[in-house]
């Protein structure tokens, strides 16, 4: 059994690095696939806007999300 990385044998480090590729991998695997896709919620549309003769203020309470 190998106790110390410094005395381990080529296997047991091939084992090591082969380990840390594959849950490397995985983890980029999980992270591309857990964005969130749901873009419904931030999506802007243009209104009608209208010639008035007064002048109009547009303000908006909702504020920006920024992730």
């Amino acid at each position: 059994m190998n106790h110390s990385i410094y005395s381990a044998d080529r296997t047991t480090h091939l084992k090591v690095v082969a380990v840390a590729l594959v849950v490397g991998i995985a983890l980029a695997g999980i992270g591309i696939t857990a964005r969130v896709n749901d873009l419904s919620a931030n999506t802007q549309t243009a209104g009608v806007v209208k010639a008035t003769n007064k002048p109009v203020l547009a303000t908006s309470t909702a504020s920006a999300v920024i992730r």
